[in-house]
């Protein structure tokens, strides 16, 4: 299994700083490994840490610096490290400066946690694929820089698939699946860790075997009773 993605929260309101980091928590692959009220402290933590974080969880108003200082000083001096801002800023230019700026996503306060989950979850499939290929083919590309989003809209994907599956239960399996060890997952550990039932995660892991996005072999375990395990389809 692939080490958790450390999250480093900058937020000065330890109320919302303590629900981002509850959020963070509750998905599976993703720690947070340091909270910071200012941009300095956030700076000196970065500056001092052995292993930096893969991803800043950042707000806008932070009251020792001004605007989008830090944002840009971050972005400068640590440009291995993925930025979502998390704010109660609309304003059209600044959330084009950031855009500018390459963040992975724009979140206004104050957040569900679904739409909070989504952005974390688009961001470890964006990592896996990074981190598991050498070169990438168009539609993965697609994939990445959210034109997928454009030429098929999530509505028009739903009206594809066959009753009793959604896409976004649909995409937490894919995770899964793909994050598992070469022995496979069964549908009670996939159903644990997305949170759904055992059954529900052998409908949509079925599924994926039946469009050859995933494998399915039985094995025998300790007592020798046979299980169903699942393994990302490999051609």
């Amino acid at each position: 299994m692939l080490e958790p993605i450390q999250v480093l929260i900058v937020e000065d309101d330890f109320r919302i700083a303590d629900i981002n980091r509850q959020f963070v928590n509750r998905i599976d692959g993703y720690e947070v490994s340091y909270v910071a009220k200012t941009g300095e402290e956030a700076l000196a933590y970065l500056h001092n840490t052995r292993t930096l974080p893969q991803l800043i969880l950042l707000d806008v108003y932070i009251p020792d610096v001004q605007g989008l200082d830090l944002f840009w000083t971050l972005r400068n001096e640590f440009t291995e490290i993925d930025i979502i801002m998390m704010t109660a800023a609309k304003e059209v230019e600044t959330i084009a400066e950031t855009l500018r700026g390459g963040i992975f996503d724009y979140i206004v306060k104050p957040v569900d946690f679904d739409r909070f989950e989504r952005t974390f979850l688009n961001f470890r499939k964006q990592k896996h694929l990074l981190l598991t290929k050498t070169e990438l083919q168009q539609d993965e590309i697609d994939l990445l820089t959210g034109q997928q989003i454009t030429s098929s809209p999530i509505k028009d994907i739903d009206e594809r698939l066959p009753k009793g599956i959604d896409q976004l239960t649909l995409e937490k399996i894919k995770v899964i699946l793909q994050e598992s060890d070469e022995s496979g997952i069964t549908a009670l550990d996939a159903g644990s860790k997305v949170g759904v039932s055992r059954s529900t995660a052998r409908r949509y892991l079925e599924y994926l075997v039946s469009i050859n996005e995933a494998d399915a072999q039985l094995k025998y375990g300790d007592i020798g009773r046979p299980e169903r395990r699942y393994s990302p389809w490999t051609k």
